[in-house]
This record gives structure tokens, sequence and C-alpha cells, in this order.
């Protein structure tokens, strides 16, 4: 215990009233703990001050002993900004932590995702004030209701006080009738509690809209609800999570986040907030179940544990005190469905309270893929009688999951079925038979224990998860009372989806979906990286295929991915919000303006998408020095320039921010903007540094110097992260995110990435003083490498021409000298119409890269170039060096045996063979780059049975183009209705040529194994050419190209296509099926260069 905390226990109300610890086994029987009352033991922490922001959890203990409990109950003195309330248990250094932050005045709005019920000034007709000064709310819930829904009742007066700093007074009432002489009255209930059925019995309120419909809620200001009372809110829920999430949707309407503690988003001051006049109906949440897999959570939830919570008998502590937590963030997320942290714990045996406690707040608890039947992957190891395999232990594996049943019946649960082998691994024994009989055998455990001879309305989950969904293919047979949980391929792609008869199954279908994984081809566990369209795009995809029973969303530690979580339960609640292709940049507009305000949500909403954007390229663990070209196409250094304006941007509106507003940004904005930053600029420089020493650069040095710098600015950005908020989220930056050698797991310590070199500078290079490297190659002048031919005296630049969309082409040139004496250079282009930057100059011997490197930019004066095609050449020249009494001055100072460098350099100057009617993509540098959403032709309609859609933010450069909906036909190129993208481009080729267009598309998998996905495209009238680019594989299994697509977050086929002449063309491309999302066009010419995103598109005229 820390010991700064004083616990102090008050007697209970009656000596019969035995402590909480020795209630287990009652709490553990058949009685359901939606019968557990409230309100009789309080536990009182006395430490640091706690306002109101500051109770990120009040814990009631359970007590059913009736008499003891008050005809009403008045749990918070009315104006009072302390709550005598606090956790159950001890929170230990965690909450001695927290920071009481002070109040801001930004501008409120209402919760997104719904209709207001709610406002912030009593100018409304027919409002009614729930606080004023001197006026605060008072709650009314009856003692009979549900505990759960009593509870958040609870939260929601403390969230009054989060924002006026006056805690609402909650009432406990038995009977129906409500108290009078309160003028800011809220009713909470649900449909057949006392309260609720006086209202309805009064003809108060109509619940028929609700009634019977699963976690659906009500909100409505009532007139004379009651002899006295002129006004109240009345929030009804369906059921007991219907009542919950109505009543946190007004606490996120009055400013309360459901991220207060987990991400620490501050409360914004109001003194008066108002119910509006009116009825919000809720209905059925869109997915049934929606949860998250608290999954892989070493080292940075485990030792946030560790540091957090008292350790359990088998490990740390994830105990009840810290899962009240998660339920808390995910019923205020609409979420009603976990499964339990796997690896370092036990779920029902670190705490006995878990179990019960969990079903009393109203989550669902289910357990992993390799858990079945509520029995932890631990528990299989240590508890189990013999060993964890059905064909040699079948009688103990047996009895062991029946003990599973009969702990955890008496709560909701979502039944695990099936098998896999020991720790997350395939079984080298089961078979898809032996498998049906398991399933058998589980579903006969859960009637013998249920007392049921109907399963029907029994949760139960069968998830098709790597070699699992083998055995499905084989034919093996599912009840159909058995939802099929579809898996991701671990990277966002769902393998498979729902066809024919499977989306009509009794118990529906559901997905297994991953913002966080341990595994091939590399681990991805350290901040998010999820490009959220394509996240988007997924689940749409998903739930209009009939996924719509669970989604499931593997979240790792939970706390770095605030967002996506966010994300994908807003869906998973009201799906047709944002059931747009755009709809991604609409969420973050709302998200932000819900959290932050109205006037920075669209800078914060643009660097949501960016940073979605730029993350999604590849995962941080995936990346080193090679990926990014720093030769062509300005790629690299184009990517550091866009992570520094992310980082940039994002620092300025951090800067902007109230004080208490900073930590919550930092935690989900700025910190992964300058985490991806600081690791990028890591692997550029160490890049860099591998390139230039390779060119023998004296500048190589000082980068390998600077990659020193970057990794030490990591660091410190991880003991930030972990020191904010006095070490209140210490450890939660500690996973390992750079060092990988060739292997999939996690390093145990972060290192420098490989192949960094030192240039020895006490001796000069072998050609003397200078150096010279141009764009689109690795050689260097004087000299010879294995880049140009060994005495050769020349390098080529790529050609130039009008229609560049970078007007111009580099040179480094640069000292190798260990000399002291400067290196002096002059560059001569030879024609008037080209020019250079810099003509001559002086390089330092030693020092800076910008005072011992200089890139020179070539420009050409097109108005002044010869037509056709030229070439010229450039030399670069000094008079720095040796010069030997015997030979020529300018040989000798290139060394003892080479040449003036020269550059050449060939001028396509075509601009006068473009006619000026001409609408579309011109070539440049030998290629035609096109973003799938710059169409010349769209030939659909959003009314046809298939239609194309942009998505903005998708892929790696802008957007994605895809064809909709989900379930659309297969399209036939060949039908002239057929839904078609078409370009217009023109080329300058002057005899015939095979063009190669390379068709980048999203990462995705054959989810309908009768259809696989499929393209076709032709130029002009040419052939039409079909394109299957996703192998058809074994369920569980990917094929080929597999590695290549998640790790580049695209994939990519080529065809040939027979380019006649010059002039205008039109690029023809269909998706034959949906499932397939377009991120890029390459049309090859003959000029495209090596680079990891393709060229920068090409010019686009008269559009």
């Amino acid at each position: 215990m820390h010991p700064m905390w004083q616990v102090e226990l008050p007697p209970p109300p009656t000596s019969s009233l035995s402590p909480l610890s020795r209630e287990l086994p009652r709490l553990l029987g058949r009685q359901k703990t939606d019968q557990m009352r409230p309100f009789c033991t309080h536990i009182v922490v006395t430490g640091p001050s706690q306002s109101a922001l500051d109770l990120s959890k009040q814990r009631l203990l359970f007590n059913d002993d009736m008499a003891h409990q008050q005809h009403v109950s008045e749990v918070f003195a009315s104006g009072n900004n302390d709550s005598d309330f606090s956790t159950s248990r001890a929170r230990m250094k965690l909450f001695s932590n927290l920071v009481a932050l002070a109040f801001c005045a930004i501008e409120l709005v209402s919760a997104y995702g719904g209709k207001p019920v709610c406002g912030f000034n009593n100018t409304v007709h027919g409002s009614m004030p729930l606080t004023a000064p001197g006026l605060n709310p008072t709650i009314v819930v009856s003692q009979s209701d549900l505990w759960g829904v009593q509870r958040a009742a609870q939260d929601l007066s403390i969230d009054f006080g989060r924002v006026t700093g006056h805690n609402g007074t909650l009432l406990n009432i038995s009977g129906s009738s409500l108290p009078g002489g309160h003028p800011s009255l809220i009713v909470v209930g649900t449909v057949g509690s006392p309260l609720i059925n006086s209202l309805v019995a009064s003809n108060k309120i109509n619940i028929s809209a609700i009634t019977g419909q699963w976690e659906s809620f009500m909100t409505q200001l009532v007139s004379n609800p009651a002899p006295g009372v002129q006004q109240a809110l009345v929030i009804v829920g369906a059921d007991k999570r219907g009542a919950i999430y109505g009543i946190y949707d007004l606490s996120q309407q009055i400013g309360v986040s459901p991220w207060h503690f987990w991400a620490d988003v501050p409360t914004i001051h109001q003194d008066v907030i108002s119910a509006l006049p009116t009825t919000k109906i809720s209905k059925s949440p869109s997915v049934k179940y929606r949860g998250i897999f608290l999954n892989d959570e070493a080292p940075a939830l485990t030792g946030w544990v560790l540091d957090n919570f008292p350790p359990t008998k088998y490990g740390p502590g994830f105990n009840v005190n810290f899962y009240e937590l998660v339920f808390e963030l995910l019923l205020r997320l609409r979420a009603n469905y976990l499964w339990p942290a796997e690896w370092n714990s036990f779920f029902y045996v670190d705490d006995t309270f878990n179990g019960p406690t969990a079903d009393a707040w109203g989550i669902v608890i289910g357990t992993s893929h390799t858990e079945p039947l509520a029995r932890a992957t631990k528990e299989q190891s240590l508890f189990l009688n013999g060993t964890w395999a059905w064909q040699s232990n079948q009688a103990n594996v047996t009895e062991f999951l029946r003990e599973g049943v009969e702990r955890a019946a008496s709560w909701e649960t979502l039944w695990t079925m099936g098998m896999r082998g020991l720790g997350d691994t395939s079984s080298p024994t089961l078979n898809a038979t032996q498998l049906e009989t398991i399933i058998g055998v589980e579903q006969q455990l859960l009637e013998e224990v249920l007392k049921t001879n109907n399963l029907n309305n029994v949760p139960q989950m069968w998830c098709l998860y790597k070699e699992v969904g083998g055995y499905f293919e084989q034919g093996m047979t599912v009840p159909d009372d058995i939802t099929l949980l579809w898996a991701d391929d671990n990277w966002g792609n769902p393998e498979r989806l729902p066809i024919g008869n499977e989306t009509t199954r009794l118990a529906g279908n559901g997905i297994y979906y991953h913002f966080d994984y341990v595994g091939s081809p590399r681990d991805y566990k350290w901040i998010n990286t999820m490009n959220l369209p394509f996240v988007h795009e997924k689940l749409i995809q998903s739930y209009e295929r009939s996924a719509k029973q669970i989604w499931m969303f593997n979240v790792g530690d939970l706390k770095p991915l605030e967002i996506p979580i966010n994300f994908a339960m807003d869906l998973a609640f009201d799906i047709e919000e944002y059931h747009q292709p755009n709809s991604t940049l609409a969420w973050t507009q709302a998200w932000a303006t819900s959290n932050y305000g109205s006037a920075l949500a669209p800078q914060i909403s643009q660097l949501m998408m960016n940073y979605s954007l730029l993350a999604g390229r590849r995962k941080y663990e995936l990346m080193d020095i090679n990926f990014f070209s720093l030769v062509n196409y300005n790629e690299f250094e184009t990517v550091i320039a866009e992570w520094v304006a992310q980082a940039t941007a994002a620092q300025a509106v951090y800067d902007q921010l109230p004080s208490n507003a900073k930590a919550s940004f930092f935690e989900m904005i700025l910190h992964p903007s300058l985490a991806g930053m600081t690791l990028y600029q890591m692997y550029y420089i160490a890049a860099k540094n591998n390139l230039y020493a390779e060119q023998g650069r004296n500048s190589a040095n000082q980068y390998l110097m600077q990659v020193f710098d970057w990794v030490n600015r990591d660091a410190n950005l991880t003991m930030t992260y972990n020191g904010l908020l006095n070490s209140k989220w210490s450890h939660m930056m500690d996973q390992t995110h750079f060092g990988y050698d060739n292997y999939w797991q996690q390093p145990m310590r972060n290192s420098l990435p490989g192949s960094l070199s030192y240039v020895q500078t006490q001796l000069d290079a072998l050609p003397g003083y200078l150096g010279v490297t141009v764009e689109g190659g690795n050689g260097t002048l004087p000299g010879d490498d294995q880049f140009h031919s060994n005495g050769g005296s020349t390098l080529q630049l790529p050609p130039m021409d009008p229609f560049m969309t970078t007007p111009s082409r580099w040179m480094d040139i640069f000292s190798r000298t260990s000399s002291s004496t400067p290196v002096t250079f002059y560059v001569n282009t030879t024609v008037p119409y080209v020019k250079a930057s810099i003509v001559n100059g002086t390089l330092a011997p030693m020092g800076s890269p910008n005072q011992t490197d200089v890139r020179v930019y070539l420009t050409v004066d097109w108005e002044n170039a010869p037509a056709g095609d030229t070439s010229i050449v450039v030399t670069v020249s000094t008079t720095s060096g040796i010069n030997w009494p015997f030979g020529q001055a300018a040989t000798t100072r290139y060394g003892t045996q080479y040449n003036v460098p020269q550059i050449m350099l060939t001028l396509n100057n075509t601009q006068a063979r473009l006619p000026s009617n001409f609408s579309g993509f011109v070539q440049s540098d030998g290629v035609v780059s096109i973003e799938p959403e710059h169409f010349t032709n769209n030939k659909t309609t959003t009314e046809a049975s298939a239609y194309y859609a942009v998505i903005p933010g998708y892929g790696r450069t802008l957007s994605g183009v895809t064809l909709l909906p989900a379930t659309a036909p297969v399209q036939n190129p060949n039908i002239s209705s057929a839904p078609v993208l078409q370009y217009s481009f023109y080329t300058f080729n002057k005899a015939p040529v095979n063009a190669s267009l390379s068709v980048a598309i999203g990462p995705t998998l054959n989810t309908d194994p009768n259809h696989p996905v499929e393209y076709a495209v032709s130029i002009d009238n040419g052939t039409i050419q079909h394109v299957r680019p996703i192998p058809v594989t074994v369920l569980g299994s990917y094929g080929v190209p597999w590695t290549n697509m998640v790790s580049n977050f695209s994939t990519y086929n080529i065809t040939t296509h027979p380019i006649m002449a010059s002039g205008a063309h039109t690029l023809n491309l269909w998706a034959v099926t949906p499932s397939i999302t377009f991120q890029k066009l390459v049309l090859n010419l003959g000029g495209l260069r090596d680079s990891y995103m393709g060229p920068p598109e090409s010019l686009r005229v008269n559009v």
C-alpha cells in the first residue's frame, strides 16, 4: 500500500453484515448481480484532496440487505464539489498522481453522433434549467432499478460537478412518486421500473418506440410529470444498458468525454445548462456486441498496472479496481463487450470480484478465440489436470471446461466455443471432425449447467482465426445458434465474410479486427498506426456483408489507441451516422469539436487525417533506411517535410490550447505526431549516413552524430509521456519500436538502425577533394563505384521536360578532403537556357553538412530551349587539390587518375506538341502517374446498383476510389453500362511502345471465395485485361504476396499495353468486384525509377 494512503472502513450497518471479501461465495452463486443493491458501505480514502474532476471512478460495494437501506438515500449533498465516495480499494500511486485540472473557457458543443438534448442557455422556449448559479440538478432513480443504472446515475451527478463545480444530488427512492420541490429534476430508469411505470401510466411519456428494443433509450423533457413538479428531464432505457447509454449520452452532451480518465480530456466549465424541449429516440445499436480485447499487454499496460495496483496471487494486479476503469470507458463509448487481458492475468481468478462486478456494471464478458468457455489461457496450463489436448485428455478437458461454465453462469457472458492449441497456437492433433465433437460437448455443458434445452438465446461465438478457418472450409458443420466470428489477417483485412446462407444464420456473424498485433511479418504495438479511412472501408464492408452481430477489436494496451477505438465504437453503435465514403473526415471533425471545441476543430481534424495517412503508410516497426528513396522523386525529403509539417502544426495547436487541455492533446495528437516525425527523421538521417559514407562524403560523420541525437529525442519523448501528470501514465510508452533485426518479435531494447557508417577523414579520398553525385542514382564522380563504369567521368541525370511537376533537377557537390583548406567548385551548364542555382562556391573541409555539402538545382528556360530532344553536358570543376610537378593540373586535382566530372542531361522540349485544348494528364519523365480520384469520367451514378466513390485520406498518398456498395454484383466490363473510370492522358513517344501499367490497390483479401478480387483495364480500344491481384488460398493462409502487401500498405500488378503513337489516349479501369480500392496508377513509358510510393502525380492541364 502506498504510504500516503490511509484507508478507513466505517462500521457496517449491523454486526451481521459480512465484509465484501466474505461475501464471495454468495456473489459467485446463482444469484444475478442485477439484484445487488448499492449504497450501504462507504470506503473513505484520505490523502490528496480530490475534486469531482479527479474522481475517475467511484465504486459502490454490493449489499442486498434491504433492511438497512433508507427510504430515500441522498448520496451526494447538493452543491458539494467533493464526494464521500471513492474507490473500494486504495488506488495506490495512481490517484495520488492525478492533477486537479482547472476549468477552462473554451466553447462547449453538444455530443456528436446524436440529437442534442441540452444546451447552454435558457433562451430556448420551453427549455428547463438543469444548472445555474445556485441551482444544481436532482437525479432520481428507483431503489428497485438495476444496480448498473443506479451506479451510472451516480456518475451523472459527479459529471455535473466536473462541469459546473457542483455535484448533482442523487436520490434513490422507493415507490413510484416523484419528489416535489426540486426545480431541476432528472429522472432515470429502465422500462418496468416503478418511476417509469408511473410516468407511462399517467400518459406523460410514450415508450412504445423503445420497448423490447436491445439497448435503446429515450430522453424527453416532460411537462408536469407529477404534482408539484413543473418539468423533468426523463431518461428511459429499454434495458439496463439502454438506460446507462442514455445517462452517459447526457454526460457527454454537457461536456464530459468518455476519455476523461484514460486520456485526460478535460471538461469545459459551464454555469448554465438547460434541457431542450425535445424527445430523442436512440434505436438499437447497429452491431449487437461491440467490444475490445486487451491483448499482448506487456510491457506497457502490464507495467502500468504493476505500478498502480497491488499484485494478485498469480501476477500483475488486473483486479476489479483496474477493470472498473475499463468498464466505465466501454459504457461511455456505448460498448458492451470485453475480452480481458490474456497473457498476464486470469480474469476470474486474479480477483473474484471481476466477474460479478462486470455483470453488475453491464459489461458482457467473453474470452479470446483461444480460451473456450471462460477458461483463461494461463489456466489451461496451471489448473488443468493433464495437457491441453483433446485427443489424449478429453475427460479432464471436459471437466475443466465445465468448471468454467459453472463459474461464469450467473453473469452475462458471451461464450467462446471451439478449441485451439495451448498459448494461442494451432493444435497439432485437432481436425475438423474433432472440433465438431468438441463444440458439441461444449454446447452440452452449457445446456447442463445453465439448465436449458434451447441455446438459441445463449450467446455463443466461434472465431475463425488462423488455422481454425481451414477447418470450416473443410466442411465443418457449426450449429446455427453459434455466431461465426470472421477474423482479419491481423493487419486489418477480413479474410472472409459471410456468403450465401451464412448471411442468415440464427446467431449471425461478426468480425475480429486488429488495431495491434504481435506476429509476422512484424509486431506493431507501439502507438497508433491505423489509417482511419481504411478501417472505415473494412468495417462498412463487413457490416454490409452481414457481419453485424459482434465486432471485437484487438487493442493491445488500450492506451495509445484511443482514436481508433473511439472511431470503431461510434461506427458500431450507429453505422448510418458515418456510413458515407467520406465519413471519416466528418467523424474527425465531430470528435475534435466534442473534445476541444469548434474554434480549433478544423485544424485538429486535419491533423488526425494527416497523421492517419502518414503513419499508415508503413508501420513504424517495419521501417528501415531502405524503403523511401533518397535519389528518386525527392521521395524521402518529401516524406520528412510532411512529418515536419504535421509536427509543427500539432505543436501550434497545442500552444493555443488552455493548460488543462494540453495533456490530453499531447497524448492523442501531439505525441504521435512528434514520435512519428522523430522515428522517420532517425531513419532518414541514418539513410543519408549510409549513402554518404558510400560516396566518401565528410558529412557522413555529421549525419552519424545526428542519428544519435534523434535516438535521444525518441527517448526523451518516451520519458515525457511516461512522466506526464506526475507519472500518471508511467510505463505506457515502454514498448520498444526500433532495432528489429529480420525477426518479427519485439527487440528487447531500442537500438540504432543497422548499416551506420563512419568515414576516415584523416586521409583524403583517392579521387581528390571534391565529389559530385546527381539525382536519380547513387554514383559519385570522380572515382569508381558500382553505379557507373570504372574509370568513367560522366553521370546521367534523369531527363527534363516542360511538364515536370518539380521544375528542376539537382546535383550534390561535397567535400572529401582531410585538408583544412576549403574546397572551391565551379558549375558550367555550357548552354544559356539551362541555369544552375549556384555557379561557384566554397565548401568547408569539415563542419555541419550545410557547410561541407551543397545542392545545386538545374532549371530550363523552355521558351528559349530548342524544340525536341537535346543533350547537354554540365561540368563541375575545382581549383583545389595537389599540383604534381609532372602532369596536368586539371587532372591531378581529381586524384591520380580521374577527370573533371561531367553530368549528362537530356532535355525533351515537348511543349509545342501538346494541343492547347487537351484536358488530362501529360507524360513527363517517361511516366504518367495518376491519383485515381482525378478521373476524367466516372461513368456511374450513386443510384446505380454499383458505383464508384472517393475515400479521402485512404492509402499512402491522397485517397482511394472504390466500388460500392460492398454487396455490388460482379461487373462485366464488356457491357457498355458497366461502371468505368476513365483517365485521359497524352504521350510523346515517337515510336510504338509497350507501356507497363501498375495498378496499386489497398490491402485486401478474397472475402468471397466464389468471386476473388478482380479488376480490368484497357487503353483506348485495346484488349480488356482482367487481373486477380490476390491469390486464392485456403482460409487462414495468405499466399506469397501477402507479406509485401501488408508491410507496404499496398499491392500492385502490372499489365502491358501497346501504345502505337503519341497523342491523346484513354485509360479505362473497372472494378470487377467490390472489396477493391484503387490507390495509384502509374503508366511506365520507359522512365520509371525505384521508389516506395511511385512517382508524384503527373501534371494535369485544362481541368
